[in-house]
């Protein structure tokens, strides 16, 4: 027995923003860049495709707001085409071929308008256009289509779309659907608990619980709303509150408890939501997003007839340019040991410049090692299975989230046309500042975890690099962050829910003890720039090096730092250094300088300091040593502990103090206003 089930219905922007039109809606014709066959090895060739598949499509007509006529209805103008091939509105077929038990789709379209022609296209893995199907209005004013269309031929990637042609006089497509037949124990979709941890963001927040609650079609699908508050800076204090408590009345929880970072935040959620048992799944969900509510749907649906329990992610486009593609998909590099997007992935791609017709890397099936906890939907299963968050503050908890649920058979799928629009990490100063401690305890504790190669491949080798960089940087602060936390990751597993209400502000106070870790906002607060000795023949060492430079600079510049400083630049900084800039060989050439952070709010002042320079760096070869030396051992410490710190009860210990706090549905919340 079967039911037909909804998979994934045409939208359009929720409040009409033309910045992000070209996600929902497209005027621009297809111009496929090359197969990276036809490019071939020569390297010049290479880098004019590279150019090329980033040049902007031309010609199109402009679409105006006037002719989104509500959340499904668009208007075509007479004698012009759109096509809804695009993020979130073609259908990614690839993905559910592989992943979902579907094997057919039928496409239904209303279309009104006389003379409209509607035409049905799928692309193959490597991003060529086929025709399918098509069909007309003809004479008639108003007329609905049905395509039923297989799913065999995506095995290895590619999408279903459809276009529309206005004729003599305006077309409006005023819905589409996909539909699949499934079996009757799938035919009712999953509730999902919504788990948000927020510290000090009320605004955005209170702004991301209003267009949760305020989408009707998301809202039968919710079972709890959970805001994990962690701050001083309350949500339900923003004027914004009102709205959302309006909008998501009972369903909305306000749980308080310490800053217990992101991972304490969404491990707490995680907790409610096993314990309370009611709701399939738990969907992690950033503060600081602006979200499709659609795509949630989405997910819940996918997750609903995947072949197995599945984890499912979505995408990140930029906050500050929201056509702008961030993270498409993410795999952690087994020998290295690092993130980073999957083979086959063009970071930082423009909707806007070049279509999805156009882009060939976009229609191959990309597969993923985790998703980003930016928006992940985690079913009750897989929590129940492998356990909850590691107490890790925040870094690193989503990655081995999902490399904990690989190893135990649970996939994970980052489905196009799930999204939301996010800071990107490019925007952060994480690298340098307290959560640099954090990166390197938990990337460590997770290939302690999950490393295939003997002390852990290049992991160590590259960390020592890495602090040598620093030093030569003048970033002191940063180097003894990392410092800490390698000695806690050797500590052992123990520690990790032990320290989490505390390490934050230890971090940050050791952090002070430093000059480059004492942020300044005020441009002011910093003396003049001066130089007893100008740079040779004027260079502002803003050049980038040769490979062969790098090569030497590398070799040469931990030298430089054992001699002694120039007498000036105790007193006035040598240069002003912008975020983009601040590379290990241009900070290596100063005595001193002020260095901004990549987050343009404020900068610090950096000044070589050899006594420093010298302690430091022994101490890096000290505790790296220590680390190979003794890596089998904690390897199969935090193995062996993984289950228990991750469990609820372990967790329940942790979070003892907060269990019995406030926990506030919102409709006894004051106003807020």
């Amino acid at each position: 027995m079967s039911a037909r089930r909804l998979l994934q219905r045409q939208i359009l922007p929720v409040d009409g923003d033309l910045d992000v039109i070209s996600l929902y809606v497209d005027s621009k014709p297809a111009s496929l860049d090359l197969d990276r066959y036809e490019v071939g090895t020569n390297k010049t060739a290479q880098a004019v495709n590279a150019t090329a598949m980033r040049t902007g499509v031309g010609g199109g007509e402009t679409i105006g707001p006037e002719q989104v006529e509500s959340r499904t209805a668009m208007r075509v103008p007479s004698g012009e085409r759109l096509s809804f091939g695009t993020y979130f509105n073609g259908f990614p077929a690839s993905y559910w071929r592989r992943w979902t038990v579907v094997d057919e789709v039928r496409l239904t379209v209303q279309v009104a308008g006389a003379g409209a022609g509607l035409v049905v296209y799928r692309s193959t893995a490597d991003g060529r256009s086929q025709r399918v199907d098509g069909g007309s209005t003809g004479e008639e004013s108003k007329a609905t289509f049905t395509f039923d269309l297989p799913l065999k031929p995506f095995a290895d990637g590619g999408w279903y779309w459809y276009d529309l042609v206005a004729g003599d006089t305006d077309a409006v497509l005023l819905g589409a659907e996909w539909s699949a037949e499934v079996p009757d124990d799938r035919a009712e979709h999953g509730t999902v608990d919504i788990a948000i941890t927020t510290m000090n963001r009320p605004d955005f927040c209170a702004n991301l619980l209003a267009q949760v609650g305020g989408d009707e079609h998301l809202r039968g699908y919710l079972d709890t709303v959970m805001v994990m508050e962690q701050g001083t800076q309350k949500v339900a204090d923003s004027p914004q509150f009102g709205a959302a408590r309006e909008a998501l009345g009972d369903t909305l929880r306000i749980l308080e408890q310490g800053n217990l970072g992101g991972s304490g935040g969404y491990a707490r959620g995680q907790l409610e939501s096993v314990r309370k048992g009611t709701a399939s799944y738990a969907l992690m969900l950033d503060d600081d997003v602006v979200c499709e509510p659609e795509s949630i749907v989405r997910a819940i649906t996918f997750g609903d007839l995947a072949r197995r329990p599945t984890i499912v992610g979505g995408h990140m486009f930029s906050l500050y340019s929201r056509a702008r593609l961030h993270s498409y998909g993410e795999k952690v590099q087994p020998w290295t040991f690092w993130w980073g997007s999957a083979p086959g992935v063009v970071p930082d791609w423009d909707f806007s410049a070049r279509n999805l017709r156009s882009t060939r890397w976009l229609h191959s099936r990309i597969d993923v090692d985790y998703n980003g906890w930016f928006m992940c939907l985690i079913p009750r299963s897989t929590m129940e299975q492998i356990g909850l968050s590691l107490p890790l503050f925040l870094k690193w908890d989503d990655s081995e989230y999902g490399l904990r649920a690989k190893q135990a058979g649970i996939p994970t799928v980052s489905l196009p046309g799930s999204a939301v629009w996010h800071v990107p990490w490019t925007d952060k100063n994480d690298a340098v500042d307290w959560q640099a401690y954090f990166h390197q305890r938990n990337r460590f504790v997770a290939a302690l975890l999950h490393s295939q190669y003997e002390k852990g491949g290049r992991m160590v080798r590259e960390s020592r690099n890495h602090q040598i960089a620093r030093l030569v940087s003048m970033q002191y602060s940063t180097v003894e962050m990392r410092h800490q936390a390698l000695l806690d990751v050797l500590e052992g597993p123990d520690h990790l829910h032990r320290v989490l209400p505390t390490r934050l502000a230890e971090v940050n106070a050791m952090r002070k003890q430093f000059l480059d870790g004492r942020l300044e906002s005020d441009p002011d607060a910093f003396p003049d720039v001066r130089r007893s000795k100008p740079p040779r023949k004027g260079r502002d060492g803003n050049h980038i090096p040769t490979r062969k430079q790098l090569l030497l600079r590398a070799g040469l510049q931990p030298l430089r730092q054992l001699t002694p400083p120039r007498a000036l630049s105790r007193t006035h900084p040598e240069a002003e250094v912008r975020a983009a800039d601040a590379k290990w060989y241009r900070l290596g050439t100063l005595d001193s300088a002020v260095v901004s952070m990549n987050d343009g709010t404020s900068a610090a002042l950096y000044r070589r300091d050899p006594e420093t320079f010298r302690a430091q760096l022994a101490k890096t070869l000290e505790i790296h040593e220590r680390l190979k030396r003794e890596w089998p051992r904690l390897a199969a410490e935090y193995r062996e502990a993984l289950p228990r710190i991750t469990s609820p009860e372990t967790w329940e210990e942790t979070l003892r103090p907060w269990l019995h706090g406030p926990d506030t549905p919102a409709s006894a919340e004051g106003d807020g206003d």
